[in-house]
């Protein structure tokens, strides 16, 4: 394995590192949904919390990078697919978010994932991301998913 932690690195970015090889090949589950939480689960509706690592933050700001976010979204938008009562997460073929503000380093988040609808092939969910407590909305995520095709997730 090439040496991945070098110039610039910081103990956040080392210590994940050293998770993932210790897990093998799931670095997706290490290295940006480790921590995630799920609070809640009724019919149509998921809420779940989460700490914001360092590992996830842009490095001047230590603001959450977008792309964490999204994937975030990507993740309990799809998970409430089972709790909508679709027997499948399916594929995404459209997501949009609409960042409204961000989260900082070792905050807690929480997203809520609501279905809009399930159809035979196609399914839509919303997603909101909150700061927990305050409730202040920092991201906004609609998700249309292809329900023929199962995920793996």
């Amino acid at each position: 394995m090439a040496k991945l932690a070098g110039r610039g690195s910081n103990g956040a970015t080392d210590e994940a590192l050293r998770e993932w090889r210790h897990h093998g090949s799931k670095f997706y589950d290490t290295f940006t949904v480790s921590g995630l939480r799920v609070d809640a689960i009724q019919p149509g509706r998921v809420l779940c919390s989460f700490t914001v690592p360092p590992r996830l933050t842009n490095a001047r700001s230590k603001r959450m990078h977008g792309g964490a976010v999204a994937s975030l979204v990507d993740l309990v938008g799809s998970a409430v697919f089972f709790a909508g009562g679709s027997p499948k997460t399916g594929v995404t073929v459209e997501i949009t978010v609409s960042y409204l503000d961000a989260a900082r380093a070792n905050e807690e988040i929480e997203m809520e994932a609501r279905v809009l609808g399930i159809g035979e092939t196609t399914g839509c969910v919303t997603v909101e991301v909150r700061r927990k407590g305050a409730g202040e909305v920092l991201a906004h995520g609609r998700i249309t998913k292809n329900l023929a095709v199962s995920s793996k997730l």
